[in-house]
């Protein structure tokens, strides 16, 4: 693809400049990429109505065609432009999780380009809560289609830095509104089939979920290999190595004590052979590891699922950007937003799970 040279504009996260949403708007009504922040991740914008700029978010990702994007709206009342025949719980979900990381998978209309739902008959939609995108998406007068904004199967990116650190010469425009609050991408719903099942936990936890329907189901284990194009993905995130940092992961899973006497075998192992090793812990486990010298990224503490996701892609960034040749990860518990912390450790190692 041909390179462009990429701008970084600061923009006030929470009282966003209009001159900057309108500039943004500018680009994307010309057919180019915009990288902005969300709640969750920052996203690769481009028109989603206009086949070429669609076209355009594969080329800057190398994204596969078989996965689809999901489209940013601002407005309820935008489904139904994209959707063909609006499922009465859709208007349920939105009313409690809108704006916010909840995307749903819905019948799409015909004249949604195909190239952004992967030949499907669905589209994902969701409506941001973050001011900077919501006010890019009304200044453009239209939907955004935005993955996350870096290269396929990398690491999200959560702060403007690290979708420079992939996309510098493959985006125009890149507008920095500082770090992610959520930090793992949107839970994506699939509420086209009866029941509701999320495809790709997220942002909205499955309790959260149940409480307002009952029925919505669990994700169901899948593994789809990353050179597998055949088939169109349901959704977003369902590759077994995906969100993954340029170096082997591993997910140690267990008791706390085991896990810890494993993951510190492993280092000495590892330094024994001149290897270079980097460890994503939670607080309890930093008196472990204090003295042993080694590249360490502390997520939080085990019972506070929030802050380990929205830390967790910058420490797998973080430790890959240490020169180690392998990150050692432990698992946290599957509660609340700990499952999708779960899911994304699962992709970034491809599987690779020592149970201790």
């Amino acid at each position: 693809m041909s390179v462009v040279q990429t701008e970084i504009l600061k923009i006030h996260a929470s009282q966003p400049e209009e001159e900057i949403l309108e500039r943004g708007a500018a680009f994307l009504r010309a057919g180019a990429l915009v990288a902005f922040p969300t709640e969750t991740v920052y996203g690769l914008g481009g028109a989603a109505l206009h086949s070429e700029a669609v076209e355009k978010i594969f080329k800057a990702k190398e994204r596969p065609y078989s996965d689809p994007l999901i489209v940013h709206i601002a407005a309820e009342s935008a489904l139904d432009e994209l959707v063909d025949g609006v499922p009465e719980r859709t208007h349920l979900l939105a009313r409690h999780f809108w704006p916010g990381p909840l995307t749903m998978i819905l019948p799409a209309r015909k004249s949604v380009p195909r190239l952004l739902t992967a030949g499907l008959d669905t589209v994902a939609i969701r409506m941001p809560r973050h001011r900077v995108a919501l006010g890019l998406i009304r200044a453009l007068g239209a939907p955004v289609a935005a993955p996350s904004a870096n290269r396929f199967m990398h690491v999200s990116p959560t702060t403007a830095q690290h979708v420079a650190s992939d996309l510098d010469g493959r985006v125009p425009l890149i507008l920095d509104g500082g770090a992610c609050e959520v930090g793992v991408e949107s839970t994506i719903l699939d509420v086209s089939v009866d029941p509701p099942v999320i495809l790709r936990p997220g942002g909205v936890s499955l309790e959260a979920l149940q409480a307002v329907l009952p029925q919505v189901q669990p994700p169901r284990a899948r593994q789809v290999r990353a050179d597998d194009e055949s088939k169109a993905l349901r959704s977003p995130g369902q590759m077994l190595i995906h969100y993954a940092p340029h170096v082997p992961a591993f997910l140690y899973d267990g008791t706390s004590e085991h896990i810890l006497i494993a993951m510190k075998d492993e280092v000495m192992r590892r330094r024994e052979r001149g290897e270079g090793v980097g460890v994503l812990i939670a607080e309890e486990d930093v008196a472990s590891f204090g003295g042993m010298g080694i590249p360490m990224y502390v997520l939080g503490r085990m019972g506070d699922p929030e802050r380990v996701a929205s830390r967790l892609f910058a420490g797998l960034r973080t430790l890959e950007e240490a020169g180690v040749q392998a990150i050692l990860c432990r698992a946290f518990p599957v509660e609340g937003l700990g499952l999708a912390v779960r899911d994304r450790l699962l992709k970034a190692t491809g599987g690779k799970i020592i149970t201790c």
